[in-house]
């Protein structure tokens, strides 16, 4: 291993911390050397917080060896002005003369701008440094703002014989249940490290859902519901908690919710791509569906879908089974054994 993917291993160690907390943002971590020595480190905490490059140089304890010093950063430095100032302008600032780049960012407001504002102020840029480890970092965010659409994750549960219900009755009249203790704190992980979940108006019917991810610390995800009826009920849990941070999607306005829930109004035919689109327009780069089972296969069907996560418990319902599971036809990427239940992991590239 040369020296330059040795550190640039290091920024991607960095670049990991930032797992819950940094999206829509990417995540990235930075690394400072001076004549062979690491100097300064950083990665981006928390979306609207310092970036890397920031954290990196605010922790060097002799600042003025950055004017003979080489960054290490796993995402082209930004251009430009969002929450943040631009990470580009920084290092400019700073004067580090040196500065090596895993992979360019293909935001449309950096995408190569960040080199070239680098390279223009006389900095030596080199780019390409461990580049597939470094997009493998942010799978989310670099399908977002290369496809225009979120990140799509497909999750269920399922019976051995391949059901995700069981047949409701007075007596058990609640859902059935799949998941053990530790699924269920790994499926809210899985929650927490997307920034919206998605639902059909069957699935909030049925189960009242809270869709938060309260067994795992994160951020909860942004709810949203496709009702195209506009069926379900004003008084349902997805409505009661944090409704800014509600997007519902009906085929009519309705005055009955409250005035923070985000509407869309759509028709009976509008895609769920059409719908993936929006969501993107609103900055969510990354959603979780959850269920039922029809929106589920549709996303399988119409190829909308990125990974997948199905957990098979090892019992049966047989005639009790109600709501069959959706049908992958692919083999899994990766499976492991919780608590004796088989946990499939898919994927789905389209990069």
């Amino acid at each position: 291993m040369n020296n330059a993917e040795k550190y640039m291993r290091r920024a991607i160690q960095l670049a990991r911390n930032g797992m819950m907390f940094a999206s829509p943002n990417p995540m990235v971590g930075a690394v400072i050397v001076h004549d062979g020595k690491i100097i300064g480190e950083g990665f981006h905490r928390r979306c609207g917080e310092g970036h890397a490059e920031v954290n990196a140089v605010a922790s060097v304890t002799h600042p003025e060896l950055l004017p003979h010093s080489t960054i290490y950063v796993t995402l082209e430095p930004c251009s430009h002005y969002g929450k943040t100032p631009p990470c580009a302008q920084l290092i400019i600032d700073k004067k580090i003369p040196r500065v090596v780049i895993g992979t360019l960012d293909p935001f449309e407001k950096v995408s190569g701008r960040g080199v070239k504002m680098l390279q223009d102020a006389g900095c030596e840029v080199i780019h390409g440094i461990l580049s597939n480890e470094c997009k493998d970092l942010n799978p989310h965010f670099i399908t977002a703002h290369t496809m225009h659409r979120p990140f799509i994750t497909l999750k269920w549960a399922q019976s051995k014989d391949g059901f995700i219900d069981h047949v409701r009755t007075q007596s058990t009249s609640h859902a059935a249940r799949f998941s053990s203790p530790a699924t269920s704190a790994l499926v809210h992980k899985l929650r927490a490290t997307h920034d919206a979940i998605l639902v059909g108006s069957n699935t909030v019917i049925k189960d009242n859902p809270g869709l938060d991810c309260r067994l795992w610390n994160g951020n909860n995800p942004t709810k949203v519901i496709l009702d195209r009826n506009g069926i379900i009920p004003s008084s349902s849990k997805v409505f009661a908690n944090n409704p800014e941070k509600t997007i519902y999607f009906t085929s009519k306005k309705r005055i009955d919710l409250p005035n923070s829930v985000t509407q869309f109004i759509v028709t009976l035919n509008t895609s769920l791509s059409e719908i993936m689109s929006i969501l993107y327009q609103q900055g969510i780069t990354s959603v979780l569906i959850e269920g039922g089972a029809t929106l589920l296969q549709n996303a399988i069907d119409s190829n909308l879908w990125d990974s997948a996560r199905v957990e098979t418990a090892q019992f049966i319902l047989c005639k009790n089974g109600d709501i069959k599971a959706p049908i992958i036809n692919k083999m899994p990427s990766k499976s492991t054994i919780i608590d004796e239940n088989i946990v499939d992991f898919y994927s789905n590239k389209h990069l």
